[in-house]
């Protein structure tokens, strides 16, 4: 098992192994596991049994799949119902699913008695990799993703990769796009590895991957807990990618959206003069192989990109990369944008 410690107030610990749930300590006596519907009934018996053995009482929620949970109603309607179950403030809420069943339950525990404590059991890499640390918590509004949400860090994360291995392929795939987005923030290791023949659920170093994957992500909210700088990075290749996933009404799932993000993110960079680095995102499109897009028109896609949340009073921000681990937070001329989705298009529109 890897054990990485998040140096937080207060710290906690992301476990990483293929048991990592028969290992998972919840200590609270009354515990609201928020669970995406189709991933409970796969894992929540288990879940349920184990957190029961332990002691506690155990409310099972099931939530709608994917960003269909991330909605103020569906907020609203779990909040009665923990209410209804008598939570207190010595209770918990466990997150069981992908990246938006954490977003959500996280949410959820940020508010509900103006916060109780908040575990998180992962089942898809992107949400092992990336959403299940830091904090970020929150729903969508109609107006574009994450837009309404709360700094609310874990107290723990058991990240079994066991359960890797009842996802389909493309979803496993979304989660790489996480990853391979850390690798380019640092020195690229992570893309190799990822691209390398075989890699998958059930790899031999899949372990290695996540946990180095996860640690990218821990330095980085370590030193930027409340994302007022250098954490933005994290965002890169996701101000298309939110566009997109708004564009499309969420048909384009995260980590897709994402691999299309990455590249066209990679193009701004080689519009601007920067290192070239779309040989390397063109490749992982070629392994993710994700949905092909709609018609799109720019002024759609800028209107959703405009609320992003890298946004300030002067503007519209980019993460960009001058070369591999060299990211930097800057203003793109609108020339360079068009330029770099007229790219964009003769590979993906036309």
């Amino acid at each position: 098992m890897a054990d990485l410690l998040v140096h937080l107030e207060p710290p906690y610990k992301v476990h990483i192994s293929s048991s990592a749930l028969e290992q998972m300590i919840v200590p609270h006596a009354v515990i609201v596991v928020i669970a995406d519907e189709a991933v409970a009934l796969l894992h929540a018996a288990r879940v349920t049994a184990l957190l029961e053995a332990a002691g506690s009482r155990v409310v099972l929620l099931p939530v709608p799949s994917g960003e269909r949970c991330k909605t103020m109603g569906v907020m609203a309607e779990v909040l009665s119902k923990i209410a209804a179950a008598g939570l207190t403030r010595d209770s918990a809420i466990v997150a069981l699913g992908g990246g938006a069943t954490s977003d959500l339950a996280g949410y959820v525990a940020a508010s509900y008695l103006r916060g109780v404590a908040f575990y998180v059991l992962p089942t898809t890499l992107l949400a092992m990799v990336d959403a299940s640390v830091g904090g970020k918590t929150g729903v969508n509004l109609p107006e574009g993703k994450n837009l309404v949400g709360a700094f609310h860090q874990p107290s723990a994360v058991w990240a079994d990769l066991s359960t890797l291995e009842t996802l389909p392929s493309r979803t496993f795939k979304e989660g790489a796009a996480e990853a391979f987005k850390h690798g380019l923030l640092t020195d690229g290791a992570l893309c190799d590895a990822i691209l390398e023949p075989g890699f998958g659920a059930g790899s031999a170093k899949l372990e290695a991957v996540v946990a180095a994957a996860v640690q990218v992500k821990i330095d980085l909210v370590q030193r930027d807990p409340f994302e007022a700088g250098e954490r933005a990075y994290l965002n890169f290749g996701h101000t298309l990618a939110h566009a997109l996933e708004a564009v499309t009404l969420h048909a384009l799932p995260h980590g897709e959206a994402v691999g299309y993000g990455l590249h066209f993110a990679a193009l701004i960079g080689k519009t601007l003069g920067y290192s070239d680095l779309t040989t390397l995102t063109r490749a992982f499109l070629e392994y993710q192989r994700p949905a092909g897009l709609p018609n799109l028109e720019w002024r759609d896609l800028l209107a959703f990109m405009g609320r992003d949340k890298k946004a300030d009073a002067g503007g519209l921000r980019f993460v960009t990369l001058q070369a591999l681990g060299a990211p930097k937070l800057e203003r793109v001329s609108g020339a360079v944008l068009e330029e770099a989705w007229k790219l964009f298009e003769d590979e993906f529109l036309r």
